[in-house]
């Protein structure tokens, strides 16, 4: 599937705080923890768990979440698809930054061993 300009305003606009409970949930679900959740997003983002919560209190969007991230540098190692998008062919960086952020969680949530989603021994 091809990223439309239209695609990738709505994720910029899209506030963390919406998103976040369905991580949770979707996570939960499968028998993974909020804090295995938590440490998916901070090797990610840089984000610890107060950051987070700040970040939700604010209602911060997408794309402002990305742009006070320090992103991993072994993020360029989360590939595949999601949500019907190839992850390495997605050209808009915030887009591609999200649907890392949405891989993590769905390997997460398909019960993957941290240290293969955290991409330690890639």
């Amino acid at each position: 599937m091809k990223v439309t300009a239209e695609h990738n305003e709505r994720i910029a606009k899209m506030t963390f705080a919406s998103v976040y409970p369905h991580y949770v949930t979707k996570v939960e679900k499968k028998g993974r923890t909020k804090e295995e959740l938590h440490q998916v997003i901070e090797w990610l983002t840089g984000f610890d768990e107060v950051k987070i919560q700040e970040l939700i209190d604010e209602k911060v969007t997408f794309e402002k979440f990305f742009d006070k991230a320090k992103l991993n540098p072994n993020a360029h190692l989360i590939k595949g698809v999601i949500c019907g998008y190839r992850i390495e062919e997605i050209d808009n960086q915030l887009t591609r930054q999200t649907r890392y952020l949405d891989k993590l969680v769905d390997e997460l949530a398909k019960g993957r061993k941290m240290e293969k989603i955290l991409r330690n021994d890639e």
